[in-house]
């Protein structure tokens, strides 16, 4: 493991790693509003964009286009990288602004999933804590509808969110900090009839501090930032160690690496083996050399 930079800001959460077509590393500093940039080539850390309306979740669709779950406004973004034009995916739901966006996955279909929360309980008042799709390969904008595909009960504290390497199984972490709630990954496989209702448990981490972000390898394994030193005022306890958890498609734990500080956020394939993991844990951003590369979707065609 190889400590890449450390962020030296006033607040400081480090979140939402992707990596661009020239493998430089973008991420969030959610509370101080920034998207940063890391040259590994350079080893130079730039500010991309500030503010942010607290950027989480990041993720580069196949033309280089970055998205973005911009939780301050309650909106997915995409940023054209060589004009500088913001457009608003999603904004609105039911007449509702969104729940915070957290994080999201793309399907070579075009269809982009993502997660939102803390969400309103009351239908009537707000959009509940949800998973939602929209198309991005419908041709027009007024083609792209926003639907909900999972809420409140049926998913507690939506967080992280990937598909696997042949777009089959969508993968969500359940990660709510309450005693009594889920902390868990779910595979939904999307092929299957109902798949909606009826998703398998991967793994439990209860009652442990449940994964946060993840990525997944070309072979389908999964690679979960999970886990506390110290426990924080949560009924989370110290069960689930801190770091990266390697899990196989069929819920496995394949390896562990262990992460130095409080606390480890998310994780992304980079490198142009794309066999670099890159991990967001507190102030640092670090690096892992993998065996396996990351899927072949996290490199952007242009």
């Amino acid at each position: 493991m190889v400590i890449e930079t450390e962020v030296k800001d006033k607040k400081i959460f480090t979140e939402g790693p992707a990596v661009d077509r020239r493998g430089l590393v973008y991420f969030t500093n959610v509370p101080a509003e920034t998207i940063l940039t890391w040259d590994p080539i350079k080893k130079k850390l730039s500010v991309f964009r500030t503010p942010t309306n607290k950027a989480n979740g990041l993720l580069f669709d196949p033309e280089g286009r970055l998205l973005a779950c911009e939780g301050g406004a309650g909106r997915v973004t995409r940023t054209d990288l060589q004009t500088g034009k913001i457009t608003v995916l999603a904004d609105m739901y039911n007449s509702f602004p969104l729940a915070a966006p957290n994080d999201l996955a793309l399907l070579k279909s075009g269809s982009l999933f993502f997660t939102s929360r803390p969400g309103n309980p009351d239908p009537d008042k707000g959009n509940p804590n949800a998973v939602y799709l929209l198309d991005l390969a419908a041709k027009q904008p007024a083609g792209r509808i926003l639907q909900r595909v999972l809420q409140w009960k049926s998913v507690q504290m939506p967080n992280g969110i990937v598909s696997s390497p042949d777009d089959k199984v969508l993968y969500l972490i359940e990660a709510h900090p309450d005693e009594g709630h889920n902390r868990l990954i779910y595979a939904y496989h999307l092929d299957a009839v109902d798949c909606w209702k009826a998703p398998r448990t991967l793994i439990d981490f209860s009652p442990g501090r449940s994964g946060d972000g993840m990525c997944i390898d070309a072979q389908g394994n999964l690679y979960v930032a999970a886990g506390l030193h110290k426990t924080r005022k949560t009924s989370e306890t110290l069960d689930t160690r801190p770091g990266i958890h390697v899990i196989s498609p069929t819920g496995k734990l394949l390896d562990f690496v262990e992460t130095p500080v409080d606390t480890i956020t998310n994780c992304a394939f980079g490198g142009k083996d794309l066999r670099t993991l890159y991990v967001t844990c507190g102030p640092y951003l670090l690096s892992i050399r993998t065996r396996i590369p990351g899927k072949a979707a996290y490199r952007p065609m242009r």
